[in-house]
């Protein structure tokens, strides 16, 4: 049974490029040149999850092979693979979408709940894909364009300058929270880290990109690089190797609903729009005239 500090962290939300940078990490230390000893697809986990894009099936291509390479693109994780016996090179490509996790276990510790697929590896360890909600993806391929949303994203919000991200920006109509979130613009940014950026920027989530000043726009940039940067630093000393968790408890604004700016005190504000929920201070945010508590 989950502790209730581990159920909070592992139900929290939207892996974002922080948490998926700091699992990335911990892969690329954990199961690079491990042999893949087994793989086990539990019946939920089937086409729901699973997407075999080479048609090989996805234990008996895996089965023998070995993690060559990991890597993060926006809020996907790639994985190379070499396949025994040699052939052509394989790449399995995760989405994790709202409530999917990897954890990495020994093989004998018991499985969380909706453990889907389990990858047993040289040493007696599990890499398993944990979906409470069975809302991620897995993709079996040979060409990773064959991805979906893969190809249409933007480029990496820490490796972008300024005046790029000024030319993307001007592409974007909208309110800012929107374009934040959209991979066409930057990849790896969602819900959570969009609220904590526009707040380090002062900038309201529903102001709209056309009413930005110049300076607002060097704002929100340095807010994109500092957030981000920060995020990765405070998400590597709290989640260590248990790459399941999501700990958010530093965070500013996002699922603060009520209490205290740490900037002014004023109590954080929640709206709900577009199915999605947005955390922000009016008081050190204003430029909205939107109802929430």
């Amino acid at each position: 049974m989950i502790a209730a500090s581990e159920e909070s962290a592992y139900t929290l939300g939207m892996p974002e490029l922080p948490e998926l940078e700091v699992v990335r990490e911990v892969l690329q230390r954990r199961v690079i040149g491990r042999r893949i000893e087994a793989v086990e697809v539990s019946p939920t986990g089937g086409p729901l999850i699973v997407r075999d894009l080479t048609r090989d099936g996805l234990e008996r291509a895996l089965t023998g092979a070995t993690f060559t390479e990991v890597k993060r693109r926006g809020k996907f994780l790639l994985f190379a693979v070499a396949p025994h016996p040699p052939a052509e090179p394989l790449y399995l490509v995760i989405n994790l979408k709202l409530t999917g996790r990897l954890q990495l276990a020994a093989a004998t510790e018991k499985r969380l709940p909706k453990t889907h697929v389990v990858f047993t590896l040289s040493g007696a360890d599990d890499l398993r894909y944990v979906d409470r909600k069975s809302m991620g993806q897995m993709y079996l391929t040979r060409a990773i364009d064959r991805v979906p949303d893969y190809g249409n994203l933007g480029p990496e919000p820490l490796g972008v300058s300024l005046a790029t991200f000024r030319e993307r920006l001007r592409a974007f109509r909208g309110e800012l929270k929107g374009i934040l979130t959209r991979g066409e613009f930057i990849a790896g940014i969602g819900n959570a880290y969009a609220d904590e950026i526009l707040w380090t920027a002062r900038l309201h989530p529903y102001r709209k990109r056309t009413q930005l000043a110049s300076d607002e726009v060097d704002r929100l940039y340095q807010a994109v690089q500092t957030t981000l940067l920060d995020a990765i630093e405070k998400v590597r000393a709290e989640m260590g190797e248990q790459i399941h968790l999501e700990p958010r408890d530093f965070m500013s604004v996002h699922m603060k609903t009520g209490e205290p700016c740490p900037r002014c005190g004023a109590p954080i504000s929640l709206v709900g729009a577009n199915q999605r929920l947005t955390n922000f201070c009016r008081a050190c945010q204003p430029g909205g005239l939107i109802k929430g508590m």
